[in-house]
């Protein structure tokens, strides 16, 4: 079991630039989404969904993600559009506790199947 952080906008959907349209639209889904969720809902991995969308817009993006068909277990808002970095420790000297993968804008989360 996992826990994967991952962002919403550009990364599970299409990230509009226009701030207005991507609270009021609803979610297009960027290829092999909701699969590779059911993917890693099925190995049990605990899915946090991050976003740089401010708090108070929570009840708009949740109505959002859930008529998407997006489900999670945690959503964290008003990140920073800056890095973002997860500090973590080595539980054994060969186990690594942290990884990170960046994707391409818009292009969706279809390689990360696997994970």
């Amino acid at each position: 079991m996992k826990t994967i952080f991952c962002d919403i906008d550009g990364t599970l959907c299409v990230h509009h630039e226009d701030i207005v349209k991507q609270h009021s639209d609803d979610l297009t889904l960027l290829p092999d989404t909701l699969e590779v969720l059911k993917e890693w809902e099925k190995k049990q991995h605990r899915i946090i969904l991050v976003t740089g969308r401010k708090e108070s817009h929570r009840p708009e993006l949740e109505r959002q993600l859930k008529k998407a068909g997006i489900f999670w277990d945690h959503l964290i808002m008003g990140l920073s559009n800056g890095p973002r970095v997860i500090v973590n420790d080595i539980k054994s000297a060969d186990t690594q506790r942290a990884m990170s993968f960046n994707v391409v804008r818009n292009t969706g989360i279809s390689e990360l199947r696997d994970l």
